[in-house]
Order: C-alpha cells, then structure tokens, then sequence
C-alpha cells in the first residue's frame, strides 16, 4: 500500500462469466480506483481481491467456487486481507456461499455493485457486522459510464438493457438480473461516445434479449432506432449486434441491417434448438417456421452476413429423431458460426421438474456430433476469405512472432469467434488495417498488411460487387 494518504488501499479483481457480467466489473474497477483503491495485477500484492462470479449454469459456478477456495486459502496464508464475492452466484445462491465458503468476507449481489467502494471500506475499517449487500433489482437501467475497462482498447461491450422478461425453461438469468430494462437511446449514445473518446473503435452490443430492446421503455422494439443513432457517434468504426433473439425482427430493423456503414454484417442468434416440440419444451416462444423466415430474409437483406447461433443438445426429453433434425439443420443452414453446449440440470429451473433427463454421456456426444457436422462448414467459410481483401482490427501483438500482429475481421467477435494473425510492420494496436488474407489456421486466420492502416471511420463492410449467392460469398 502506498505511502500517500489519497490511497486507501490495494486491490485485485478476477471477473467471471458473460460480456454483461464484465461490464458490471468495469463499472465496479471504475468505482473502485475514482474512490482512492489502486488496482494491482498481482493478487498476492493485494489488500482486497474482488471475484465477480457467474452463476448460470453448474459447470461455471464450480469455476467460481474454485477460485474464490483458492482466495480463501491466500487469506489464511495472510496475503490478501479481504475477499470480496460479487455478482451472480452472489445473487442465486447466497446462502450457500455463507455456507460453503464462510471466510468470504463480503458477499454482494448482481444490483449492489454501485456500492462497492463502501464494501472495500468496511473490510479495510475492520466493520465486520455486515457480510453481504443486496439490492432489489434495478427498475430503471444502471448508468455503466466511468468504466475502468480490461478489454483490449479498440473495443468494448456495450450493455443496452438489462435483465430478461423470457422464461426460457432452462434459463435462471431473470432469477439472478431481474426483468428486461431497456436503457434509454441516449443514454447509450452518451456512453458510446465516452468509449469512443477512450479509444474504442468497435462496440459489442449486449442484452440478455437485443431485439426486445425498447419495448418495455418506450411500448415497441426500438433497436433500429438504437442503431441508427449510434451510426452518428464519431470514431466508432464497428458495431456487432450480440444476443438477438428470434423475434421482433421488423422491417425497419431488416433495412437499417441491409443499409447501414458502421452495423457490421454479423449477427448474433442464439437459437438452442429448431424441433418444435424441443422448441415448446424450453418455451421459447417461436419455432422452426419463423426461425427459417428470419434466417431467409436476413439472408436476402444483408449482403455478406455472418450468422453465430447457439444450440443446446440433451435437454429433457430430447430423442434421438429430434437431435437428428437439429443436425440436420445445421448441415443445410450452414452457419458460418456456431457453438454447442450440453444442457446442464438446474434445480431452480422449470426444466428441472420435466421428465426424460439423459445421461451425462448422451448429452456430450450429441454436442460433439452437432460440432464434428459444423467444423467443416467453419473451414469451409474460412477457405473462402483467402485472396480476400478484409479489414483487420488489431487487438494485440502476438508474442510469437516479429512484426505479428492478432486481430479480428468483422465476421469475427471477440473472445467467442477465431483470430488473424496479421503479417505488417508500423502497425499498433486499434488500427484497421486493410490486409489480404493469405491462409487458415483451423478456425483461424492468417493476413498480411495491403495497405495504410485506417485512423479515421470508414466504412464497416466490404463494398459488394453483387448480391451474394451463398452464404460463403464475401464481397469486396
């Protein structure tokens, strides 16, 4: 700790889970160090180490417990004087925490976050009667500015509404986050341009449900609006659309998609299944007809687009005739990305209680069948972008190799999608390079510079030449 009275203390942060949760920790890390308390990278060098915990299902709630275990032990070592326990498993399971892991020092909740300078006082005061912190769910969405962000620094996520109106059986988000709350247009706009004033060039767009966005604030879906305000904020060059549920896709939201210059073509739709009977099980309110219908005209509509969907294999129930159909789905959409996961028992869930759950084992290798029939589609799209001409945002430098460079094209979200790995002397992270790409890596892709990097807003999508035939074709 440092000898200067403005400093309060040292203090580490470890955050878990979802895009959304990691903006609740930058919030938390900028109310942290405005308050007086100095980040540190080391957690042994530590006073207080703040973990912000993801909840949602079981395999993610045994990462957190791990880690905070792991706390724990460097408290009894005596190298970190407080541990802190934030966010959702805060949230739904409280009281197993005071149970399991009662050395926690403090334990705050999903919606306590803008208290937690107060939180690392008491601990740093000695205050020991008040070990944890919850507040009712936010009836008005949080304000998310005057973030200490720890994503590279050309780009960040932007959370536009909070918390989630679907009950989606499988689903304990609205338990943890509360209803959906949209956050104003122009309180979006104000935090978009404070990000653009720190540097970001692409926001990330997030919500538990994107194209329900408005309806609660304003009485209908204004996400087209949204976006079309948020073309206007200077030094954005990229916006992606993450998390839109099938549903209110109107036809204002299809033309702002088609038309825009900075509203990438990727899109984000997180599916879980295409069987209706599967579909009626995890309530998710449309099925296979609709699916298609949007997938179709989104096609039709958006030159180049890049689709990401998410699929759940082994939910309650599911046989053998419907996992094939889902299979079958994927084979002849082709998503240019996708993501599988097994369904994980949640025994506050409504799927809890239904009947036919499957084995461990059953679950995994439908995941694997539905992956192995996606890969090749993967790198069949990704065959198609070499001799393409794409801007690459840099991320970082990659240690290793001179002059290497890692970053990302528009078909490419971060953390979740592959890489580039970009070949090209004078460049620096945040610039937008354009680069041909020369080779694949898998999932990944390799790129040389091919001409000046871009310090200004450009044009988010290649220009096209002609509508696209496939939806391999990427147009330059």
């Amino acid at each position: 700790m440092s000898e200067h009275s403005s400093i309060k203390a040292t203090f580490s942060f470890i955050s878990l889970g979802c895009p959304k949760n990691l903006v609740d920790s930058e919030r938390m890390l900028g109310l942290l160090t405005q308050d007086g308390y100095v980040l540190v990278p080391d957690e042994k060098k530590a006073d207080i180490v703040i973990v912000n915990t993801c909840g949602f299902i079981d395999a993610a709630r045994q990462e957190s417990l791990g880690v905070i275990r792991e706390l724990i032990e460097r408290k009894r070592e005596g190298k970190v004087k407080g541990v802190v326990v934030a966010g959702c498993l805060a949230e739904r399971q409280r009281e197993m925490l005071l149970n399991e892991v009662p050395e926690v020092d403090q334990i705050v909740g999903v919606f306590g976050r803008e208290e937690i300078a107060a939180v690392a006082d008491r601990i740093m005061g000695g205050v020991n009667e008040q070990r944890s912190l919850f507040r009712p769910a936010a009836v008005r969405a949080q304000d998310d500015r005057a973030r200490l962000r720890i994503t590279p620094r050309p780009l960040a996520y932007l959370k536009v509404s909070e918390g989630c109106d679907r009950l989606c059986t499988f689903c304990a988000i609205p338990y943890m986050r509360g209803k959906h709350v949209t956050k104003a247009i122009e309180d979006v706009v104000a935090e978009a341009r404070e990000l653009a004033a720190d540097g970001v060039r692409e926001l990330n767009l997030v919500a538990q449900d994107m194209t329900y966005y408005g309806l609660d604030l304003y009485g209908r879906p204004r996400l087209a609006d949204l976006l079309r305000e948020l073309e206007q904020v200077e030094g954005v060059d990229w916006v992606r659309i993450l998390y839109a549920y099938p549903q209110f896709f109107t036809d204002e939201l299809y033309d702002v998609l088609a038309n825009a210059t900075k509203i990438v073509p990727y899109l984000d739709m997180p599916l879980q299944h295409i069987n209706d009977r599967m579909l009626k099980m995890m309530n998710r309110r449309h099925d296979r007809a609709t699916t298609e219908a949007i997938i179709g005209r989104l096609r039709e509509s958006v030159p180049g687009l890049v689709l990401r969907t998410t699929f759940i294999t082994g939910f309650p129930g599911e046989t053998e005739a419907e996992f094939a159909e889902l299979l079958a789905f994927v084979e002849e959409t082709r998503f240019e990305r996708l993501g599988a996961f097994t369904y994980s028992f949640e025994s506050d869930t409504p799927a809890a209680k239904l009947p036919g759950h499957l084995p461990d084992d059953v679950k995994a290798e439908r995941r694997d069948r539905l992956m192995a029939a996606q890969q090749p589609i993967a790198f069949a799209f990704n065959a198609s972008l070499v001799g393409r001409r794409l801007d690459v945002l840099i991320d970082g430098r990659d240690p290793e190799g001179d002059d290497v460079w890692t970053g990302r094209t528009f078909a490419d979200a971060p953390d979740v999608d592959g890489v580039v790995f970009l070949k090209g002397r004078d460049l620096a992270v945040g610039d937008l390079v354009p680069s041909e790409i020369v080779a694949t890596e898998g999932y990944d892709l390799v790129a040389r510079a091919a001409g000046a990097a871009s310090q200004r807003t450009r044009r988010a999508r290649p220009r096209p030449r002609k509508r696209p035939a496939s939806p391999f074709t990427i147009l330059d």
